[in-house]
């Protein structure tokens, strides 16, 4: 409502960790502009410019719909993949008795949205861009009414099993269902820790998802009415924007 009323940018930075869960969650179910989670990259290094380029796309994409105003939420998993060379480019930041940056102490919003407003000024745009880090205060928020049916659910389930003697296990509801999974399927032998179940990028659920966001894609450089739009509100050609962008929708080589 904020960035509505004030025609403005918002860059919420998620928690997390390696997982996009929690962002997709929120840029969902808050109607987010776009929502970006590590997962998208499928393991490859993530390129700062990327990041700023996709972002810069939906802020044209929204202009050319008359709206200045939107909401991006990024997951705080996509500043721990950005490439080496990008980390290590980054100034006035935090590092180590070896000179490595300190990812952990690494404010991602401002980083963020520093590229962000790099990439618009590159193409002629000013826009207004506030960062946001959403962490503890959501954690300490009141649960809504599913969440106090779940975990009643898991907590009766949890003890239904020990009283059975059930032991090693984490209680889980499948199909309306409590059904146990043993430790030994969680754990990493290696590491003696968790395994981190990362959103599935192939899924219904993601692809929901992605069709409410708004960014650059394929179809958008296939109508060259609308490119000729879309660079209106740069100073590039139409030619050169496509150049410049066309590679979010592949119709065009990264230029980096």
């Amino acid at each position: 409502e904020d960035a509505r009323s004030a025609v403005r940018w918002y860059l919420i930075v998620a928690m997390g960790r390696s997982a996009g869960h929690l962002a997709l969650g929120i840029g969902k179910s808050a109607g987010a502009t776009l929502t970006l989670i590590p997962e998208e990259w499928r393991g490859e290094k993530i390129r700062l410019q990327e990041i700023g380029d996709i972002i810069s796309g939906s802020v044209i994409k929204r202009l050319a719909s008359g709206q200045g105003h939107g909401v991006v939420v990024v997951a705080e998993g996509v500043i721990a993949m950005l490439d080496p060379d990008d980390v290590e480019s980054l100034e006035n930041v935090e590092r180590d008795e070896f000179g490595h940056v300190r990812l952990s102490e690494v404010d991602s919003g401002a980083i963020i949205k520093n590229q962000v407003s790099k990439t618009l000024s590159s193409v002629g745009i000013k826009m207004r861009i506030v960062d946001k880090e959403v962490g503890y205060e959501l954690r300490c928020a009141d649960p809504c009414a599913f969440d106090i049916d779940y975990t009643r659910s898991l907590g009766e389930a949890a003890v239904s099993f020990l009283v059975k003697d059930g032991t090693n296990a984490m209680m889980s509801l499948q199909d309306n269902c409590p059904v146990p999974i043993p430790y030994d399927e969680i754990i990493n032998p290696k590491t003696g820790r968790a395994r981190v179940r990362r959103v599935n990028v192939d899924s219904y659920a993601y692809h929901s998802a992605l069709k409410f966001m708004i960014r650059l894609e394929a179809q958008d450089f296939c109508n060259p009415q609308w490119v000729e739009k879309l660079a209106g509100f740069t100073k590039l050609s139409p030619a050169e924007f496509t150049v410049r962008f066309g590679y979010l929708g592949g119709a065009a080589m990264r230029p980096f």
